[in-house]
């Protein structure tokens, strides 16, 4: 019985660490998408130059 048990919680972690992985990997493309589309739409700032659209 413990075995089986221990097959089905190392299952259920497998599992867990997968979907994690796989929602990290979505928000890495969102964000990567929006850093991009920064460089497109920002505005241009004194003297023509285009300038930098976050704060850091």
């Amino acid at each position: 019985m413990v075995p089986l048990l221990v097959v089905l919680l190392l299952a259920l972690l497998l599992f867990g660490a997968g979907f994690a992985v796989k929602a990290l990997w979505w928000l890495a493309v969102i964000v990567l998408v929006v850093w991009l589309l920064g460089f497109v739409m920002r505005s241009a700032g004194t003297g023509g130059r285009k300038g930098r659209w976050y704060r850091w």
